[in-house]
C-alpha cells in the first residue's frame, strides 16, 4: 500500500489570512498524502486548522494567501487558474460540507440540484441528468428516490440532508471525497448510519477519503490514519491503531483522556483541557501546547523554558512523527 503514489499529496502547505491587526496564518507548513481507498481523519480543537486545510485543497479561499505545495493525481493545485480549478471540482475531488440546509440551496429541489452538477460536468441533457440524480439518490439510501428527487431540502430530515449532499458530492464519481464534520448535530444512530455509508462507497469506489472532526470516536471508526493538529501545525501524526495505543503527543493524550468512559461514575466531570486554543495573531515562540502542556508543566527549570522558547519540529520513529520536544512513545519515559 505504502508503494503507490499518493492520489492526494499536500506539502509545506500554509494558509495565511490578512486581518486590520496582522496576519493570521491558519495552517502552518503542513504535509501529509492520502491514496486511494484509504482514510485520513484530521482531528484538532475549533481553530485548529481543520477546515481551512479542507478548504485550501479545493481552492476555495479567496483573500488568502496560499503557499506550499497540493497535488492531485500529480496535477498542482496552487496557483491553479479558477477555470481549471472548476473542472476539478465535484469531477475529481468533492466535499461534504458541516450544514446540509445552508449549502443546500431552498428553491430548488434536491433532483435538480444533482441534476445540475451532473450536467456541468457531463454535459449531460436534462432527462440524462434527471436520471442520474434518481440513482444517485438510490444509492445513498433514500427511500422512493424518484419521488423525493422532485421534493425540497426543507420536507427532509437531517440525516437524509446528509445523505443528498453524499450523494451530490458523489453523483460524478470523484476520486478524492473531502467530509467536514458531516455527522454534527445528528444522533449516534444517524451518525453510525452516515459512517457506514460512506465507508461503503469508499470501499465500493476506492475512494481517498479526508474526514475532518473534533470526534475522536468518529475517527477511531472510519480513519486509517490520524493528524492531529494544534494551532494551525501538526501535532502527531500515525496510523489509527498506533495513535490510539500509544499517543506520544501530550495533546493527543489530552483529546483521548476528554473522551467519557464506560467506567466512569455517573456524576464524575468529564476531564478537560486546561486553557485556550493559542493565539494565531501573535504566536509564542515555542511550542504552541507549552502553556497547557502538563508535561512541561511538571519538566525541570530547563526543559520547560527549551519548550517555551524552541518550536518543536515534527519528527521521530518513521510512521508516527510527533511535534513535541519530550514525546512519550510506547516504552519511553516522557
Amino acid at each position: 500500500m505504502t508503494d503507490t503514489p499518493p492520489l492526494l499529496s499536500v506539502r509545506d502547505l500554509s494558509v495565511t489570512f490578512p486581518t486590520p491587526r496582522g496576519p493570521v496564518r491558519a495552517v502552518d507548513t503542513l504535509s501529509f498524502d492520502v491514496r486511494h481507498g484509504r482514510t485520513l481523519g484530521i482531528v484538532g480543537e475549533s481553530g485548529s486548522g481543520k477546515s481551512v486545510t479542507s478548504l485550501a485543497v479545493l481552492g476555495l479561499h479567496t483573500g488568502a494567501e496560499v503557499t506550499g505545495s497540493i497535488t492531485l493525481a500529480g496535477q498542482e493545485l496552487v496557483g491553479l487558474p479558477e477555470r481549471e480549478l472548476n473542472r476539478l471540482r465535484g469531477r475529481r475531488m468533492a466535499m461534504i460540507f458541516q450544514d446540509p440546509l445552508s449549502s443546500l440551496h431552498p428553491y430548488y429541489t434536491v433532483g435538480e440540484q444533482i441534476a445540475e452538477h451532473h450536467r456541468v460536468h457531463f454535459g449531460s441533457g436534462r432527462k440524462a441528468a434527471r436520471e442520474r440524480a434518481v440513482e444517485a439518490l438510490a444509492e445513498v439510501g433514500i427511500p422512493e428516490p424518484r419521488r423525493r428527487s422532485r421534493e425540497y431540502p426543507h420536507q427532509f430530515s437531517g440525516g437524509m440532508r446528509q445523505r443528498v449532499m453524499i450523494a451530490m458530492a458523489l453523483a460524478c464519481e470523484p476520486e478524492l471525497l473531502i467530509a467536514d464534520e458531516p455527522t454534527t448535530a445528528l444522533d449516534v444512530t444517524v451518525q453510525a448510519q452516515i459512517l457506514e455509508l460512506i465507508a461503503q462507497i469508499q470501499e465500493e469506489r476506492a475512494l481517498a477519503v479526508v474526514m475532518i472532526t473534533h470526534d475522536l470516536g468518529v475517527i477511531a471508526r472510519v480513519a486509517h490514519d490520524v493528524l492531529v493538529m494544534y494551532g494551525g501545525r501538526a501535532a502527531e501524526h500515525a496510523p489509527a491503531e498506533a495513535l490510539f495505543a500509544t499517543p506520544a503527543h501530550p495533546y493527543t493524550r489530552g483529546l483521548l483522556d476528554s473522551l467519557p468512559r464506560l467506567d466512569d461514575r455517573d456524576d464524575a466531570p468529564l476531564r478537560a483541557i486546561p486553557g485556550s486554543p493559542p493565539s494565531l495573531l501573535a504566536p509564542a515562540p515555542g511550542c504552541a501546547f507549552a502553556p497547557r502542556c502538563p508535561r512541561a508543566a511538571e519538566a525541570p527549570d530547563d526543559e520547560r523554558s527549551h519548550c517555551r522558547t524552541e518550536r518543536p519540529a515534527l519528527g521521530g520513529p518513521a510512521g508516527h512523527p510527533v511535534a513535541c520536544h519530550f514525546p512519550a512513545y510506547e516504552g519511553v519515559a516522557p
